[in-house]
């Protein structure tokens, strides 16, 4: 540089010439202008989107530290590891998308077909083979949910405020991780906010049963508590009845039947596949699985024993569960009937088995609870202190998982 010359200042305090400012202007503005073109739901959804997925990659590398340098003795618990995305349940979509049922036998009918075809579909991109397609659909899927959600409590609410800690708050409970690996939840989360969107319209609007019909349809062919969503159309048809027209109140007995019917297609296929109408059914209620009603209380019992015993899943279940119904008496008092009926009906299925396996998991298919944690949680520190704590215990139950010591 000549003597003299003074070097030319950018407003950061750089240095650089005037095409270099102009280009970095135009750059910077451009991101901003596509950013500010987004739809508000999607860009309120992506930094919670984002950050869980963030949280869950570091425990899954984390875990991958844990096996290479300790060589746990323990079976299985490397190949869960390296199971990675795809372990526990998300091997079974995977495999069933890839193969079918028939080579797999019966245990792989609890796993109902929406999302393996969905999977199987989108594998037919060159390139995306079975596994990356269930990853893919399944984070699409969350992402959606997460926006879906927002344009939820916006509605129900007419804030921002609880709508944006609602999406925090799904996308960080623990039980979340789920919504990043290749499981059903994220697509069930879809159909159902979608289908409670369609019975919940803008106040100068009026519900649309067929699409919701149509959604819990897809929805009971997605994971068998799909079906309880008869329990929202229900609510809402009854409420609209008198107001409804000859098409309107056919369309909302359609839509009231439709989850029986996704899951009744279900069921006579497996009829005529493995001459069985209940095997799916029968499958799921195996002690082994979900299991078949018992006493929720003795369940809690012996879930909370677990401490005692070393088994540090089981116990994991029992506040969950206290928390939850603690949250449900929040639907009841300030969300309208349907929000309470649905998630109702997913807590009663949840802790009405011979145990609490996946309890975490099927409690956050009851996405009115996340509402209620947004209407409660108000004041700024307060909100702050759970987000934090709910994002420790994400990659707490996520670790958990990878490592095979949790169920998911």
């Amino acid at each position: 540089m000549a003597e003299g010359t003074q070097p030319t200042v950018q407003a950061g305090g750089g240095t650089g010439d005037p095409e270099t400012r102009q280009a970095g202007r135009i750059e910077r503005g451009g991101v901003r202008a596509v950013w500010e073109r987004l739809p508000e739901p999607l860009r309120e959804a992506l930094l919670p989107f984002a950050v869980a997925r963030v949280v869950v990659a570091g425990a899954l590398g984390l875990a991958h530290f844990i096996v290479d340098r300790t060589h746990p003795s323990a079976p299985g618990v490397a190949a869960r590891v390296h199971q990675g995305l795809l372990g526990w349940d998300a091997g079974w979509y995977e495999t069933i998308a890839r193969e079918g049922y028939g080579p797999l036998g019966h245990q792989s009918l609890r796993f109902f077909p929406a999302v393996p075809l969905l999977t199987h579909v989108l594998a037919w991109v060159p390139g995306l083979g079975d596994g990356p397609a269930l990853v893919l659909l399944a984070n699409a899927a969350a992402l959606a949910a997460t926006a879906m959600l927002y344009v939820l409590v916006r509605r129900e609410s007419g804030a921002g405020a609880p709508a944006r800690r609602a999406v925090w708050i799904l996308s960080l409970l623990p039980a979340s991780f789920v919504l990043v690996m290749g499981y059903a939840e994220s697509v069930l989360l879809v159909l159902a906010l979608g289908c409670f969107l369609a019975l919940r319209p803008p106040p100068d609007a009026r519900p649309h049963f067929a699409l919701a019909g149509l959604l819990a349809f897809a929805a009971a062919l997605t994971r068998p508590i799909g079906v309880l969503l008869v329990l929202a159309v229900g609510a809402e048809l009854v409420r609209w009845w008198p107001r409804l027209g000859r098409g309107e109140r056919a369309a909302g007995l359609g839509a009231a039947a439709a989850p029986f019917v996704g899951v009744l297609c279900f069921l006579a296929w497996s009829s005529h596949v493995v001459g069985d109408w209940w095997a799916p059914l029968r499958v799921q209620l195996q002690s082994s699985h979900h299991g078949g009603l018992s006493d929720p209380f003795a369940t809690l019992y012996h879930d909370a024993r677990g401490v005692l015993h070393h088994h540090v899943g089981t116990a994991l279940h029992v506040p969950w569960v206290l928390l939850t119904l603690a949250m449900l008496a929040v639907c009841w008092r300030r969300l309208p009937a349907p929000y309470t009926l649905f998630a109702a009906g997913v807590l009663a299925t949840a802790v009405a088995g011979a145990n609490l396996d996946s309890f975490e998991r099927y409690a956050l298919s009851a996405f009115p609870l996340t509402i209620a944690a947004a209407v409660v949680l108000t004041e700024s520190q307060l909100e702050r202190a759970v987000l934090v704590l709910l994002s420790a215990g994400l990659a707490g139950y996520a670790l958990l998982a990878f490592l095979n010591v949790s169920v998911p």
